[in-house]
């Protein structure tokens, strides 16, 4: 897990790479992004959780 610095670092980076206007709005795609994720994450652990039980 990076620390306080590392991130201070990475939020800088993305500040200058895509300016504070789109910051909100790629906050809300990586979130977005991550829902996603998780939804098919527990969708992949319950399909594996049915087969097992076959």
């Amino acid at each position: 897990m990076p620390g306080t610095p590392e991130l201070l670092v990475i939020f800088l980076l993305v500040l200058v790479l895509f300016g504070p206007d789109k910051l909100p709005e790629l906050a809300k795609q990586i979130g977005k992004g991550m829902r996603e994720l998780r939804r098919a994450s527990s969708d992949l652990k319950r399909q594996l959780n049915l087969t097992d039980d076959d």
